[in-house]
């Protein structure tokens, strides 16, 4: 009951760090700004540990951060489960050979980058970002691990906006989120 308590106080005081900015980037779009919960350590520190709790005992091997928000949270996650690190790049960011998977914006297309060789056919992979929205930048970066031989176990986002149904293009791939928007 204890543990169930501190869970709820860690998700209130994350929920409550996220300012809602309206009409931004575009009139109608309520941005869900994350840098007001990293400006609060502790809700930093929550969003973290209650990933960590999760996947801890998981068997997760690639934490792959999507740019760039994903990299905020995805770094701290992989060192504290001892997984690698793998940064999901916009185009023409990563040195090397890449793939990339191009993907649909709600407003027009976009591209993430992986360096080859950087997961292996036996990586169980968690995918880590601060939102989802659409789905579209989530299933770029589930096709783009999947294509290099990994298995994609789980999405981890902070935030879900669930009106724009982005879980319902995950092919059925599990989603784990903190906060939802409404």
């Amino acid at each position: 009951m204890a543990a169930c308590k501190e869970k709820d106080a860690k998700l209130e005081a994350i929920a409550s760090s996220i300012r809602v900015v309206p009409n931004f980037p575009k009139p109608g779009i309520m941005f869900q700004d994350i840098t007001t919960l990293l400006l609060n350590p502790k809700a930093f520190r929550n969003v973290v540990e209650l990933f960590v709790d999760r996947y801890i005992d998981k068997g997760i091997s690639v934490v792959a951060g999507v740019e760039a928000r994903g990299f905020i949270f995805g770094a701290p996650i992989a060192l504290a489960i001892g997984a690698k690190f793998i940064p999901l790049r916009k185009p023409r960011k990563l040195p090397g050979e890449v793939i990339s998977e191009k993907y649909d914006l709600e407003y027009g297309t976009d591209c993430l980058e992986m360096h080859i060789g950087a997961v292996q056919p036996e990586d169980r992979a968690l995918v880590v970002d601060d939102l989802i929205a659409t789905g579209g930048t989530l299933c770029a970066a589930i096709n783009l691990l999947e294509r290099a031989g990994a298995e994609v176990v789980e999405c981890a986002c902070v935030i879900e906006l669930p009106e724009l149904k982005g879980r319902e293009r995950l092919k059925g791939k599990p989603l784990h989120i903190l906060v939802e928007s409404h």
